[in-house]
């Protein structure tokens, strides 16, 4: 796979031994984009605004990473324990607005998000040797444990980049309007 146009990740330069390090760094990665502001700025506000309206906002991908997280574990598990499972589960949009991401308390979604963090860190801490190799089924294509641990780092970096963009702009939209 190669590397991501928009934010540099790597699939192949990650080797999985790293995966469970990187997924726990996102806990504190993500929080403080959700918890603390400037002076004179509305948290709750800001983390909700959208910068653009097909552009998610900070809450809404954190939120999305919370139960991207989530997800991986559960498919992760269900590939070492059966043989080329069906990996279930919505799309990332279709949730977004089924379960009202942007509705969230942003402390509770960033508790979330650690203790998924945590729970999928353990998970690929567990993995056997053999057990990188093995393989789902999603959406019709083959998808290994190890491919599942690059998407989970990529994802989680990826969309802390569009969350410090997001914020960014918001807050550029914000100055402009004063």
């Amino acid at each position: 796979m190669p590397p991501c146009e928009e934010c540099g990740f790597d699939y192949e330069a990650l080797d999985p031994a790293d995966a469970p390090a990187a997924i726990r760094s996102f806990a504190k990665r993500y929080r403080a984009p959700l918890t603390r502001f400037l002076r004179d700025e509305d948290g709750e506000v800001l983390v909700r605004q959208r910068p653009a309206p097909e552009v998610w906002s900070a809450l809404e991908y954190a939120a999305h990473v919370r139960d991207v997280f989530e997800s991986y574990d559960r498919w992760i598990r269900q590939i070492l324990d059966e043989d080329r499972p069906v990996l279930e589960g919505p799309g990332p949009d279709d949730l977004a607005a089924e379960r009202r991401y942007n509705e969230d308390d942003p402390v509770a979604v960033a508790d979330a998000l650690a203790a998924n963090t945590e729970r999928l860190a353990a998970t690929l801490e567990a993995v056997p040797a053999e057990g990188w190799d093995r393989v789902g089924l999603r959406r019709d294509e083959e998808r290994s444990v190890r491919l599942h641990a690059r998407r989970a780092v990529h994802e989680g970096s990826h969309h802390l980049l569009d969350i410090g963009r997001g914020l960014r702009a918001v807050r550029d939209q914000r100055k402009a309007a004063t």
